[in-house]
């Protein structure tokens, strides 16, 4: 890990940290639709978008379901998030489809206006889901900050966990086979192990100081596991999307970092997941 990554980590960590815990959900909502459509643009550019003006249309036109989404949802009508759960699921789906999508590597990566549509849609499918998930997370009482920032240590955790794991023991377990060598050549079963582990710990140390119950604990460790399974997905399929345009990072907005897609891929289809299993099991 360079230095600028490091130095990098060190200011964003306590940023999100911090608006997460203690800024109200309206605004942190606002906040975040800024950061996912940052990344959905980068998401445009993989997907070949080039033309600037075609891009700002379409990231207008997200942000326009996002505001329709909020006003479908807001106080004035009973404050039902119904839509924004329907929406969450939607997006669980979409990651499952995403699984599909990234067995048939070849689909979809040739460079004419079919290819760009699936890819199109599939950014508003990864970013706005998830955007919703984080609004019911943060906003659903009690500690509904809590539990969205134990979603979000459960990813950064698995990453930490899986980066090390896959250092000091991959390929060296499972008779060298990588997680997905067409996709992602350095990420190895044993790493994807690692991650899973030290993420179910987190899990486990986290959920109590966000309210939950021992009995919730094994319902916890369900959906903590699920979440960084997805997560595995989330950054898997952005290296995908890379690799049919042949790029290492999706932008250079963060040093040592990439782009801001780079940062949140893997928070884009955890977060959904999260969302959907702590509303069915009721933690």
């Amino acid at each position: 890990m360079t230095k600028t990554r490091l130095l990098a980590a060190l200011i964003m960590a306590p940023i999100a940290i911090l608006s997460v815990l203690f800024v109200p959900t309206p605004i942190l909502a606002a906040l975040s639709a800024l950061l996912f459509l940052a990344a959905l643009w980068e998401w445009l550019k993989l997907a070949e978008v080039d033309d600037t003006l075609a891009r700002t249309i379409l990231i207008l036109l997200n942000l326009a379901l996002m505001v329709a989404l909020v006003w479908a949802s807001r106080p004035t009508r009973g404050g039902s998030f119904v839509l924004l759960q329907l929406v969450v699921v939607i997006g669980v789906v979409w990651w499952l489809l995403a699984m599909l999508w990234m067995k048939h590597y070849r689909f979809a990566s040739d460079h004419d206006s079919h290819a760009r549509v699936f890819k199109l849609a599939a950014g508003t499918l990864a970013v706005v889901p998830a955007w919703c998930a984080l609004v019911l997370i943060h906003v659903s009482p009690p500690n509904g900050h809590r539990w969205l920032l134990l979603a979000l240590f459960l990813v950064w955790s698995a990453d930490t966990g899986a980066y090390f794991a896959g250092r000091k023991f991959g390929g060296k377990w499972f008779g060298g086979r990588k997680l997905a060598p067409r996709i992602s050549p350095n990420k190895t079963i044993e790493g994807l192990l690692g991650g899973l582990l030290l993420a179910l710990v987190v899990a486990m140390l986290g959920a109590p100081l966000a309210g939950a119950t021992v009995d919730q604990l094994p319902a916890i460790a369900l959906v903590a596991l699920a979440s960084v399974g997805f997560s595995v997905v989330g950054d898997l399929f952005e290296s995908l999307l890379k690799r049919h345009v042949d790029v290492k990072d999706s932008g250079n907005l963060i040093p040592g970092h990439g782009g801001v897609l780079d940062r949140v891929d893997s928070v884009l289809a955890a977060l959904p997941v999260f969302a959907l299993g702590k509303i069915w099991l009721g933690f």
